[in-house]
């Protein structure tokens, strides 16, 4: 799969820009095959909220953020076999209600298991604008205060400072829980999202950023396409060769 998608982008330069897939369960040969896609162009790669029984805290995966930070390639962290769901059968509650709950468990494990203090170079978008982590994030930091005996035994450092740390995707499905999303994570984080081609991704892309009546043109444009730019690391050089 690495190897088709690294084939489309090098065909279409100008319109893609690929991410990989790579063996989370076997941390080496994932360290390995990231270094490859980079080498094959392409941009990153994209895993799961948690790697069967394993979250992303776990130090098994140290050699794949390392490599993630050495080849400066992006990670997009998607949620998948959610949390809770044997109690969740009736109504598509996994998808409404364990996705975001999985999302804010990979950030979670990010950020109490101090991920990002280990490897502060890396470069990583949460799916479904960060899940219920910008929403409940008021609690976390609470939790961290209130118990650091339970909460900062790996990291002692504010959860809330971690936000512009990492990006997340536009995708909120409501245009004032996307303006609450920028006051949380700041609209330099902020990343266009679709989820396509999924039922709970937005058929039109961008439509509830434009739609908002208090963002600003600058703010949308970051939104839309300049935060994404500088996520992904590309020059300008890159970016005016897209648009030819």
């Amino acid at each position: 799969m690495n190897d088709h998608i690294a084939d489309i982008v090098q065909k279409y330069p100008s319109k893609f820009g690929g991410l990989g897939t790579i063996p989370m369960q076997a941390p080496e040969l994932a360290a390995a095959e990231l270094r490859r896609c980079r080498e094959m162009g392409l941009l990153g790669i994209q895993i799961g909220s948690h790697i069967n029984k394993q979250t992303l805290d776990d130090p098994a995966f140290y050699p794949i953020w390392k490599a993630a930070e050495e080849t400066d390639a992006v990670i997009f962290i998607h949620p998948w076999d959610m949390i809770g769901k044997e109690l969740m059968s009736k109504y598509w509650l996994p998808w409404l209600v364990g996705m975001p709950a999985e999302t804010c468990l990979a950030i979670c494990s990010m950020i109490f298991g101090g991920v990002f203090e280990k490897f502060p170079k890396l470069r990583v978008c949460f799916a479904h604008a960060g899940g219920s982590f910008p929403f409940t994030v008021g609690r976390i930091e609470h939790g961290f205060e209130a118990r650091p005996d339970l909460c900062a035994v790996d990291n002692n450092i504010n959860p809330k400072s971690y936000l512009g740390r990492f990006w997340v995707d536009s995708i909120t499905h409501d245009v004032n829980a996307l303006e609450f999303l920028i006051k949380v994570v700041g609209e330099n984080r902020i990343i266009l999202g679709s989820d396509y081609p999924f039922p709970l991704g937005e058929e039109n892309p961008g439509t509830i950023i434009n739609s908002s009546q208090v963002l600003t043109k600058e703010q949308k444009e970051k939104l839309l396409y300049l935060n994404c730019v500088e996520f992904l690391n590309l020059t300008k050089e890159q970016v005016l060769s897209m648009q030819k």
